[in-house]
């Protein structure tokens, strides 16, 4: 039965709900619009040329606009169909948090709320900006260690950020049932700004600063031309574009149609409820704090003397917007909401209800319901496009309030120097790829809206829209018998179940399932023999008179000799790791490159962007999808091979680093001598229609051996003992190679000038700030996963990059970035997991030597070195 409360918000007659086709404004919006900040003239100025053009007068449009040219950008035009902040801007709740699980999207928000706490005062407009603070509540034990857990990656960033007890919490928000409550995650400095007056104040400071807005200005066409410029037709006339950023929101997928892209967006329905005045709120002497309560799924805030809460419903029960994908945004849809529908978010009401008991008095006066745009993985997709010259997006923003501000600086900062200020590759549009289908969109989208306030575990893993076409050719054969992980596109087995062990997906802070059967496989490789499906890899054949000296020019390392590999790592122009991959040059002036499966169209775009801007002789091709890869490693790996081939696999004849076409079984592959495991081993690229066959192939062969699977899990703790970096962890546009530890692979004498070598220079001249170490650490049932705080004498003096536990040594194992004059071997600090402090060592790296060293020391005697 319902409570006294819910049938009194049921019986309401529920006032100033928004019809289909029926404008209207939200009153949650802090009640400046109209009022403090009319909307500004319409432009009459009409340029031929402009340097940017930004499609879409969205905050984070606008934002952009304001950001590019404030630093100084000539030229600068923004077109928006309609008026300013039509879309989903206008009706947003506009809340404003230095909170993020992810790492980097911290500095977004960061950046957002500091120019927004400005704002006002820089351009004379009044933002509605109230900083109250928000406290995420903790109602369980799972998600206290999800505090925990956060806690540890937010030490090194600049964010406040502190886990409270229940009886601050209380004093905080005095209207809150604490019966349940366990902690809370406190962030100062959060709260709520009004996203029209926000957006119509970044409009003003972009004019100021000489950017051109245009409205109503739609654009029907877009055309590239030869030099990498654009035609932009709107009704209002044509205009010459050096580069086009879509940043539509929910009309992005159409501008996207006009240049030939599907952009893997779909516009959801969200619901919010704000009350009339509750007389308990309006007695309180200072403002609520922003509440999340997140077994609710609810966020809640004050509303002048009311409150305003937003639900999150289940993904059976929200509601996407499909027609628009399908058919299109209807037209003249600007500022128009749906019809509201209170039952489906009705479990919500009740549980706000429970946690806030004044709400059961109150009168609702509004339920906005209007469309956000949402890709697969919630996250928005920033930056250039593979594919199309100087086309960008800014697009698919569930939260674009508080990313705003902090994207405009971000792609201002990117476009003006060439490369982005730091790595956000979870943005990158180009993580998507021709497997997202409508349908798979749709599925997760679905499963990001409802699981949008579920526990963040590490290794987590989401089930929605999987398998896509993106199989390799073991899937069929693997998929009952491993825990398989998502890896752009790809199924990918993470571990391999053992008789009578607990399968499936198991997530915690702590060690589960997976640990005793990663053990088992790490052995597999150390003692005998194992095969990993490696397909996912990004692969690349790059050929033409040209080859040799673009790669010269990307690549820091030198270009190996025909028949050999080496691991290269491409730089931005501050000399910053913008990539790694291993270059096989297979015969003259025709080259095979690998690359991880989630940078394989990031690095695609900056090579083929080179090559066009240095007007190389090249052809570059993607055979991602042709190839299949299986990786062969451990002691017994050329025994097993041997019987499969007549090429000679004798180390003398097949060297390490070498690569060789041949047969195996009669499948013809591009062997490679290298292993990510460390271990003697090779790489085996052949057509994914083989997998199967080679496969089964080489199982076979192998049973004398003993021979069985490994997963992504084992290769990670296997690469971490060989202190074998990983880019995205150990190295990325946040490091250098030179702290990374890479100088190895770095060759600043070779005659080319690669990109980021002057740079490069420069950095080792004025010497390093920090270095990457190797950790080991005595924990209990917690391992270190990457981005935890390192701590020295009381104080956050860096962090790590990735960890694992070492089943040699039985401790656990990381890396991680420390002052350089904390980096001696032998020196002590801790490591931050799950709210304790461990006491850790940097050792002498690796802890394990690799194959081929052993091998060599071994040659030369050296046993004991061993």
């Amino acid at each position: 039965m319902l409570r006294p409360g819910v049938q009194r918000l049921r019986g309401l007659p529920l006032r100033g709900l928004g019809l289909p086709g029926s404008p209207r404004r939200s009153l949650s919006v802090g009640g400046h619009e109209g009022k403090d900040n009319p909307p500004l003239p319409a432009e009459t100025r009409w340029k031929d040329r402009a340097e940017t053009v930004i499609i879409g007068g969205g905050c984070v449009g606008v934002s952009l606009a304001y950001h590019l040219a404030k630093a100084g950008m000539k030229d600068v035009v923004l077109l928006e169909k309609s008026e300013l902040t039509a879309g989903s801007t206008w009706h947003a709740a506009g809340l404003t948090t230095y909170f993020h699980p992810g790492i980097n999207l911290k500095k977004i928000h960061y950046d957002s709320i500091k120019l927004y706490e400005k704002l006002e005062e820089e351009t004379g407009q009044v933002v509605g900006f109230h900083q109250p603070g928000s406290i995420r509540i903790a109602t369980t034990p799972v998600r206290v260690d999800e505090f925990k857990y956060q806690m540890t990656r937010t030490g090194w960033h600049a964010t406040e950020q502190y886990i409270i007890e229940p009886e601050k919490i209380q004093e905080m928000f005095p209207l809150l049932n604490m019966n349940k409550i366990l902690a809370g995650l406190y962030n100062p400095g959060d709260g709520h700004i009004d996203p029209y007056s926000l957006t119509m104040a970044l409009a003003a400071g972009a004019r100021k600063y000489g950017a051109l807005l245009k409205y109503p200005a739609p654009v029907t066409s877009l055309k590239p031309r030869s030099d990498g410029t654009w035609d932009v037709e709107t009704p209002q006339g044509s205009m010459r574009a050096n580069r086009i950023v879509n940043a539509a929101g929910f009309w992005a997928r159409e501008i996207g149609k006009m240049v030939g892209l599907e952009h893997p967006l779909i516009p959801v329905q969200h619901q919010y409820v704000v009350t009339s005045t509750i007389p308990e709120v309006k007695a309180l002497k200072r403002e609520l704090p922003v509440l999340r309560d997140l077994e609710g799924s609810y966020y809640l805030r004050q509303e002048r003397d009311g409150l305003l809460f937003g639900p999150y419903e289940s993904q059976e029960k929200m509601q996407v917007q499909d027609s628009w994908v399908t058919s299109g945004v209807p037209p003249g849809f600007g500022k128009e909401l749906f019809e509201s529908d209170l039952d489906r978010i009705m479990e919500h009401v009740e549980a706000a209800m429970e946690m806030v008991p004044v709400l059961k008095k109150a009168d609702i006066i509004n339920i906005v319901n209007g469309p956000i745009t949402y890709s697969p993985d919630i996250l928005p997709m920033v930056g250039p496009h593979q594919g199309l010259r100087n086309y960008w997006v800014a697009i698919g923003f569930g939260y674009g309030i508080i990313h705003a501000g902090g994207i405009g600086k971000y792609l201002s900062d990117w476009i003006l120097h060439g490369e982005p200020p730091f790595d956000l590759i979870e943005l990158d549009p180009n993580r998507y790829g021709k497997w997202t289908t409508t349908r798979y969109t749709e599925a997760k989208a679905r499963e990001s809206y409802g699981f949008n306030n579920i526990v963040g575990y590490p290794k987590e893993e989401r089930f929605a829209g999987r398998p896509t076409q993106r199989v390799s050719g073991l899937y069929k054969t693997l998929e009952s018998k491993c825990s398989m992980g998502f890896h752009a596109g790809w199924e990918q087995p993470h571990w391999f179940y053992r008789p009578g062990q607990d399968t499936g997906y198991r997530p915690s802070f702590r060690r589960t399932n997976w640990f005793e059967p990663v053990g088992s496989e790490y052995k597999q490789v150390m003692q005998r023999v194992g095969v990993i499906d490696l397909t996912p890899f990004g692969k690349f054949n790059i050929k033409g008179q040209d080859s040799t000296r673009l790669l010269d020019h990307l690549f820091a390392n030198v270009i190996p000799k025909v028949g050999f590999t080496n691991i290269s790592h491409m730089l931005t122009p501050k000399g910053r790791v913008y990539a790694e991959l291993t270059v096989s040059h297979q015969s003259p002036g025709e080259f095979l490159l690998i690359t991880g499966s989630g940078s394989e169209l990031h690095d695609l775009r900056w090579i083929e962007e080179e090559a066009v801007k240095g007007g190389y002789d090249v052809e570059i091709k993607n055979i991602t999808d042709e190839l299949g890869v299986l990786g062969v490693a451990g002691p017994h790996a050329r025994k097993v091979l041997q019987k499969l081939t007549s090429e000679d696999l004798s180390d003398d004849v097949f060297k390490f680093l070498q690569t060789k076409s041949l047969k195996v079984s009669n499948i013809p592959v591009t062997a490679i001598r290298i292993s990510y495991t460390g271990e003697l081993g090779w790489e085996l690229y052949h057509r994914r229609e083989d997998s199967a066959a080679l496969y089964n192939a080489i199982m076979d062969a192998g049973q004398e051996e003993g021979i069985d699977n490994f997963g992504t899990y084992a290769m990670n703790a296997l690469r971490l003992e060989k202190a074998f970096r990983a880019w995205g962890s150990e190295m990325n546009c946040d490091t250098n190679p030179l702290e990374a530890g890479l100088e190895y692979f770095v060759k600043l004498n070779k005659p080319a000038d690669f990109i980021g070598k002057q740079a490069l220079k420069q950095i080792k001249a004025e010497g390093l700030k920090r270095r990457l170490v190797c950790l080991t650490l005595a924990t209990d049932d917690v391992d270190p996963e990457g981005n935890e705080s390192i701590w020295h004498k009381g104080k956050v003096v860096g962090n790590t990059t990735s960890g694992s536990y070492s089943y040699s040594i039985q401790k656990s194992l990381a890396f991680a970035y420390v002052p350089v004059e904390l980096s001696k071997v032998g020196q002590q600090v801790e490591v931050e997991l799950l709210g304790k402090h461990y006491p850790a060592t940097i050792i002498q790296e690796p802890l394990v030597l690799t194959e081929p060293t052993r091998n060599r020391l071994q040659k030369k005697g050296g046993k004991d070195k061993i």
